[in-house]
């Protein structure tokens, strides 16, 4: 894995990083609903073309995004596999927390 940098942003090396942004956040929502070409992601984006295809760059470089030629356009494709990374994150949070409100209530159970 490569990390990809924008002008003046430091390196993306993960997918962490990469969600770490609003609008690659927005891109991969999107993503999730279908593949799309640049056009149709940056239409509803506050950023031009360019700067969406930075920042597919950046997801592609992590593994989220993949690209295949339609025609003249190029569509993109997410790939969920990376995410799982995250979802796993996210689940250790949540028997983190599950396990501290367990206590809490055996606490208060205990002590009226």
């Amino acid at each position: 894995m490569v990390a990809v940098a924008s002008p003046g942003a430091p390196p993306v090396a993960d997918v962490y990083g990469a969600l770490a942004h609003p609008i690659r956040r927005e891109i991969v929502a999107v993503l999730a609903t279908g593949d799309k070409g640049v056009r149709e992601l940056a239409d509803p984006l506050p950023v031009s073309r360019p700067a969406v295809s930075q920042h597919l760059a950046v997801l592609r470089s992590v593994g989220l995004v993949t690209d295949d030629r339609v025609g003249r356009e190029n569509r993109y494709h997410l790939r969920r596999e990376p995410l799982d990374d995250i979802r796993h994150w996210l689940a250790q949070l949540d028997d983190f927390w599950a396990s501290r409100l367990t206590r809490l209530r055996e606490h208060l159970d205990a002590n009226p």
